[in-house]
């Protein structure tokens, strides 16, 4: 019985995390709340394979495949930080609507 209710802890975390990385990803116009957006949805996702190696018994596959992930987690967004940086020193603010106006 213990692992079921951990399991509707860990379920319902997950699916607060996905609600909140997805509502920062669809209704900011904010570049750094959109990073904070792909951070707490890639948080949900490490915490569902945290818990499917847990609930399965297969810790030791899912450990190198996280690791992988938050490695891959990373470099996304020092990448994605260094657009944010770039976008806001060519135009001084980090609002989506004005870099629409950008044309290369």
């Amino acid at each position: 019985m213990e692992i079921m209710s951990m399991f509707w802890v860990l379920a319902s975390f997950v699916i607060l995390l996905f609600i909140i990385g997805i509502y920062y990803l669809l209704v900011t116009r904010n570049l750094l709340r959109i990073l904070i957006g792909m951070e707490i949805l890639t948080k949900g996702v490490t915490l569902l394979l945290v818990a499917a190696g847990y609930l399965t018994g297969r810790t030791n596959i899912i450990q190198p495949i996280i690791i992988t992930m938050i490695v891959v987690e990373v470099v996304i967004i020092a990448v994605a930080a260094g657009v944010v940086i770039a976008a806001y020193r060519s135009n001084g603010t980090v609002n989506i609507r004005s870099l629409r106006n950008l044309k290369g």
